[in-house]
């Protein structure tokens, strides 16, 4: 029997139950839309963590005071206390491969404004800060080195801070706020980034001369991080090994002690924050594609209520010449065909939902090619090895008990 003629047949039996057919269709349809739009939301959420981190500067070093072991507890590295501006002259005097490096340390507080209030962070950072972290002025001016050197009470400010301490748009530079009891003038507004890859608005921040935050708010002389810009990709890591070295010197460190801090690099954070989004994308995906498999099963149950109910056709097919083959290939190609018309369906009900998904959330999304060439094969796979046994019972049975079946 030419493959025409079993599509054929195949459709006329498909079309004698509608309703069947397409409930038999919906587990595929559904676990279809499901892989498809799964997977469209792991790349999508990956690339947008590559591209908000790269956003940062791909060469950025970043320096944190160790974690370690206090009694058996460990202790967050944020509560010690190991970099000092002689960490800073030293990576000044000594590094070669990076070409920018910032102290930074960080306040959380209110940012008033006459009877206006905002719970915000301030970060005591270089003028360089801005270069390596790839912050950009709306309008303003920012800080100088001078005003570091002073301990200026001036600030760069935030989109978010502004909505909040000036909802009726004016023009905050200029203007004096205070953060907690310290009063800032505003000189610079930097231009909005919103929210970053672990959810946090990068607008709702102030900014100013570490030196003032260090004396004039927190009163010490140690620094939460120190950030630095490799010359280029290339030689971050020669940057990263460089920058040990020098630290490890500075802080004194024998061969035998482990550092009191740790350096790390944009692409290992890209690395480490992509590797968690493509194992939950893998997740996600089994528990869609385990809608696949019960496709499958509803298809196999179909089909052996077809051979059931076809009983007297199959042997009157047998009785004027069919073989076992045909008759297999029958049934078989009315699997098959359940299977591929769910999918192109779902593959539609997975464009829609990735656009639904788009368009309410605001959630990244990228529909691979590899997904839904992916979802066909395991379409035709699952029509195949789920409508192959009741194929088979079918063509096994003999023509004269199927003849007297009631």
């Amino acid at each position: 029997m030419s493959l025409i003629n079993l599509i054929r047949i195949a459709l006329k039996a498909l079309q004698r139950n509608k309703l069947r057919a397409f409930l038999t269709m919906l587990g595929i349809i559904i676990g279809v839309g499901s892989v498809i739009a799964m997977v469209a939301i792991g790349q999508g959420s990956k690339q947008s963590i590559h591209d908000q981190l790269s956003n940062m500067g791909t060469n950025m070093i970043t320096v944190q005071p160790a974690s370690n072991l206090n009694g058996g507890v460990r202790i967050a590295g944020t509560s010690f206390q190991t970099l000092t501006i002689k960490d800073i002259t030293a990576l000044k005097a000594g590094a070669q491969y990076i070409t920018e490096v910032s102290p930074a340390v960080t306040s959380r507080g209110q940012a008033i404004n006459g009877a206006l209030n905002w719970p915000t962070s301030m970060s005591g950072v270089a003028p360089e800060y801005l270069d390596i972290r790839k912050l950009a002025l709306k309008d303003g001016i920012a800080f100088t080195q001078n005003d570091v050197r002073t301990s200026a009470k001036v600030c760069l400010i935030g989109q978010t801070v502004i909505d909040n301490l000036f909802p009726n748009g004016e023009n905050p530079i200029g203007k004096i706020i205070r953060f907690g009891n310290i009063p800032f003038q505003i000189i610079g507004v930097l231009s909005p980034k919103g929210f970053n890859a672990f959810g946090q608005d990068q607008d709702d921040i102030l900014i100013a001369p570490y030196t003032t935050v260090q004396k004039r708010i927190l009163a010490t002389i140690y620094y939460s991080n120190i950030y630095a810009s490799a010359a280029n990709e290339q030689v971050t890591d020669a940057a990263v090994t460089e920058m040990t070295g020098i630290l490890r010197d500075s802080h004194r460190l024998t061969s035998s002690e482990d550092n009191d801090f740790t350096v790390r690099t944009q692409q290992e954070l890209i690395a480490t924050l992509s590797s968690t989004s493509g194992l939950l994308t893998v997740l996600l995906t089994v528990v869609a594609g385990i809608s696949l498999v019960i496709g499958g099963i509803g298809i196999m149950n179909i089909m052996y209520v077809s051979v059931t109910e076809r009983t007297k056709e199959i042997g009157l097919r047998m009785s004027i010449g069919a073989r076992g083959k045909d008759i297999l290939m029958q049934f078989l190609m009315e699997a098959v065909l359940i299977s591929i018309t769910g999918g192109v369906i779902g593959v539609f009900v997975g464009f829609l939902s990735t656009q639904i998904v788009t368009l309410t959330l605001g959630w990244p999304t990228i529909i691979s090619e590899s997904s839904v060439v992916l979802s066909f094969a395991v379409c035709a796979v699952t029509g195949i090895f789920f409508g192959y046994y009741p194929a088979q019972k079918a063509s096994r049975l003999d023509p004269i008990e199927a003849l007297r079946y009631e």
